[in-house]
C-alpha cells in the first residue's frame, strides 16, 4: 500500500526542488535521508522533513516496517507565487516572482 506525505507552500522553487527529488527517487528511506543530509544545498532539509513524515505515516497509520520502506514516487508542483516590484531606472519597475512549491513523497513497503 502506498503512503504519501505532502508539504505545501515550501519556500523553494519547483525547479530546484526537482533537482533534489531526482536524487532520492527509487531509493530506500534511510538511504534517501543520508543523501539529503550530505547535500550541499540547505533546502534539502525541507525535503528530508517530508520524507521523514511519509515514513512516520506508513509506520504509525499502516503498521509498515520502516526499514523496508522505499521512495516510489516524488514530485514538486507549483504553489502560490509572491510577486514583488523591483524599482528600476526612469520610474520603471521589474516584477520579481518568489516561487514556492508543494512537495509530495510516496513511500511503499518492498
Amino acid at each position: 500500500m502506498e503512503v504519501k506525505a505532502l508539504a505545501r507552500n515550501l519556500p523553494i522553487s519547483p525547479k530546484k526542488a526537482r533537482l533534489i527529488l531526482d536524487e532520492i527517487r527509487g531509493k530506500r528511506v534511510d538511504e534517501a535521508l543520508t543523501i539529503l543530509r550530505f547535500m550541499p544545498t540547505p533546502k534539502a532539509k525541507l525535503v528530508a522533513k517530508v520524507v521523514r513524515s511519509a515514513a512516520a505515516n506508513a509506520e504509525n497509520n499502516y503498521s509498515m516496517d520502516p526499514r523496508r520502506l522505499r521512495v516510489v514516487a516524488c514530485w514538486a508542483g507549483d504553489a502560490l507565487r509572491l510577486k514583488r516590484l523591483d524599482p528600476r531606472a526612469r520610474g520603471r519597475a521589474n516584477i520579481l516572482q518568489r516561487r514556492r512549491c508543494h512537495i509530495t513523497i510516496v513511500v511503499d513497503e518492498v
